[in-house]
């Protein structure tokens, strides 16, 4: 039976017996199927299976939803130039398929990515789900479960090289989600410079990003740039002339590529001992999770609830 993490809890005991439909476009895989029969018989979700089979979840076949031409149609709605025929032959691909069940609202969640990479499961998300009004950047974070200080890591998994404004927005969906799951967002650009403390294109970019961040959401307790430490620690932020409610205390952490996201996740993982849950996408207009393809069935358990929580 998967373990819990203390820093999910409360979105455990909101999942169950909501009787949220998830669908599982990898429903062939072993982890998945073992996920799901827990999550049903946990009452955490109502799974839906393609291709595959589990106790106590649905059961659905690609070859007799992919001829749905209600499926068909939305697809061809969402984009001009899909033909009727390339519409079926999307509808043929388990992923595309779960988003479109998602679009539909035939299902509340997909979650893909044990077996599938992260490129296609946005892709098939895009065309099918498509992003949130206003959002531009699709995003993913990770919740670390550093005990007793829950933290949201964003973006680790997708976006490489974001621009000013990416990195804005990806600030924005990842307060927000923040706000979701940790009940309140304080969240820190991260840099290797305080508040000016350096120099050079990488901190302009963090500094511009900032502005257009409070610009979008002037609601959200954002700030910046600061280092890891003045971002994390309150001692070391006074020293340094940090105020505010974000430094010393920040809990959505925002790094300026994927390269440092991505490093700084697995060292926290690996040292600190920390689960690291997701990468869970963010800027869909339905909710989407894209898996980790080493994920456990503890990972797809909690994946699954975190995702949920943020529909």
């Amino acid at each position: 039976m998967p373990k819990t993490p203390a820093a999910l809890d409360r979105v455990f005991a909101e999942a169950r017996g909501r009787g949220a439909r998830v669908v599982f476009p990898e429903g062939e895989a072993p982890v998945i199927q073992e996920a799901a029969a827990y999550l049903a018989a946990e009452g955490l979700a109502n799974p839906v299976l393609i291709g595959g089979e589990a106790p106590g979840c649905e059961t659905v076949l690609v070859e007799e939803l992919s001829v749905d031409r209600e499926l068909n149609h939305m697809l061809m709605a969402k984009r001009s130039k899909l033909t009727e025929g390339a519409a079926q032959r999307l509808l043929t691909r388990s992923g595309y398929l779960a988003g479109a069940m998602v679009a539909a609202k035939r299902a509340d969640a997909m979650i893909a990515g044990a077996v599938t990479p992260t490129k296609r499961v946005i892709e098939a998300a895009s065309l099918t789900v498509g992003l949130a009004e206003g959002v531009k950047t699709p995003s993913s974070f990770f919740l670390l479960g550093v005990p007793g200080r829950p933290l949201i890591f964003a973006d680790c998994g997708f976006n490489v090289s974001p621009t000013a404004e990416q990195l804005a927005d990806i600030a924005v969906a990842s307060a927000r989600s923040g706000a979701a799951l940790l009940g309140e967002a304080r969240t820190a650009f991260l840099s290797f410079s305080t508040l000016g403390s350096g120099a050079g294109p990488e901190v302009d970019r963090v500094i511009e990003a900032l502005c257009l961040a409070r610009a979008k959401a002037p609601d959200l307790s954002i700030d910046g740039e600061f280092q890891a430490d003045t971002a994390l620690n309150a001692a070391i932020a006074a020293k340094k002339g940090a105020g505010g409610a974000v430094a010393g205390q920040a809990n959505v952490l925002i790094f300026p590529n994927l390269e440092a996201g991505n490093i700084a996740y697995k060292l926290v993982q690996e040292l600190a001992g920390a689960q690291a849950i997701g990468p869970i996408l963010q800027g869909f207009a339905r909710p989407v999770a894209d898996l980790s393809r080493g994920a456990t069935v503890q990972d797809v358990v909690a994946v699954t609830v975190l995702t949920l929580a943020l529909g």
